[in-house]
């Protein structure tokens, strides 16, 4: 028996929306971390259901990844989702709010096991460009590769590993700096 694929599942759920159903008990727990990451555990909980309605929303567009997974689909649509959560609750773009408002920190911490340097890591990451650490992050927390990150920022795979270079260079570069300055 051939197990149904996520490609199947989104290819069904066009016609039948209640497939949808199967992808978000396959993704939404790290739908879910993505979300908390960003915007926090209690905010995740209500941004969920949103991701998944907008999901239901434009299962009609959905195109199938090189993966074969939905996630880089999901996450997409999980950025656009928090983008508008920051636009409605801080009267602006997210953009322009300091990076530490849009990261959960303490998670970079736990998950990179580096609390001894949180602050240099911080301000590593606060070095790059919005674009340049939503692409790192999706690759370092959510454990996409470089073509399905791409994805999930429509972004063809060429310019999602250009950018991921950079975004590593620079924030490399930032702590090299960083320790220099403590020496």
């Amino acid at each position: 028996m051939n197990p149904v694929t996520d490609d199947d599942l989104l290819a069904r759920c066009r016609a039948e929306p209640e497939a949808l159903g199967e992808v978000y008990e396959r993704h939404a727990a790290s739908v879910h971390r993505y979300l908390s990451r960003r915007v926090g555990a209690a905010a995740a909980d209500d941004l969920l259901g949103d991701v998944f309605l907008a999901a239901l929303g434009v299962r009609h567009r959905v195109r199938p990844h090189a993966s074969g997974s939905a996630l880089p689909w999901l996450y997409g649509i999980a950025g656009n989702t928090v983008r508008a959560h920051h636009r409605r609750r801080q009267g602006g773009s997210p953009i322009a709010a300091e990076p530490a408002e849009l990261v959960d920190w303490d998670a970079v911490d736990a998950r990179l096991d580096a609390q001894s340097r949180d602050g240099d890591l911080k301000l590593a990451l606060a070095a790059l460009t919005p674009a340049e650490r939503e692409l790192l992050l999706l690759v370092a927390w959510e454990g996409l590769s470089p073509a399905e990150a791409g994805a999930a920022l429509e972004i063809n795979p060429v310019a999602a590993r250009s950018r991921l270079h950079r975004a590593r260079t620079r924030a490399q570069a930032a702590l090299d700096a960083l320790s220099a300055a403590d020496r």
